[in-house]
C-alpha cells in the first residue's frame, strides 16, 4: 500500500468523531485507505446489490448486522442509513464507531449535512499527490 498523506488525519478523526466520512472521486483509495487504517473493523460494500438493497430497505436490520466499529463502503448507494446512523449515534457518542466512503455526490453531501451534521468529519481524499507516488519502489 502507497503511503497516504491524509492517513493521520483520518485517524485524528476517527478517535474525535464518532462518524468519519471519506469522500473523494473514484479510485482514489478511499477504500484501501479505510481497511487499513482499521483492519479489525467489520467491512460491507454497498456496491454490492443485496447489501444496498438491504441498507435501503431495512436500515434497521443492516446496522444490526453490521455493528460498530464498521467500514460502510460506498455508502450513496444507501441514503437511508444516514437517519439510522444518527440515531444510533445519538444513544451512543463515542469515537470511532463508523467509517463511511463515498463518491463525492451532492445528494450524499447533503445527507451528511442534514443527518450527521456534529457528529461525523468529513474528508476528503484526493487523488495521489506526486509527493505520495515518489514513495513507491519500482520493482521489475
Amino acid at each position: 500500500m502507497i503511503a497516504r498523506l491524509h492517513t493521520p488525519l483520518v485517524r485524528a478523526a476517527f478517535r474525535q468523531f464518532p462518524v468519519v466520512v471519506l469522500t473523494g472521486a473514484r479510485q482514489v483509495g478511499k477504500t484501501t485507505l479505510a481497511r487499513a487504517l482499521l483492519p479489525r473493523a467489520r467491512y460491507v460494500s454497498l456496491d454490492h446489490p443485496a447489501d444496498a438493497s438491504q441498507a435501503r430497505l431495512a436500515p434497521d436490520e443492516f446496522l444490526i448486522r453490521w455493528p460498530a466499529p464498521a467500514i460502510l463502503d460506498e455508502i450513496q448507494y444507501a441514503p437511508e442509513l444516514f437517519r439510522h446512523l444518527k440515531t444510533i449515534v445519538d444513544q451512543d457518542r463515542r469515537p470511532g464507531r463508523y467509517l463511511l466512503t463515498g463518491s463525492q455526490t451532492f445528494a450524499l453531501m447533503d445527507e451528511v449535512s442534514d443527518s450527521l451534521a456534529g457528529r461525523a468529519a468529513v474528508l476528503n481524499l484526493p487523488p495521489l499527490s506526486i509527493a505520495e507516488a515518489l514513495t513507491v519502489t519500482l520493482r521489475p
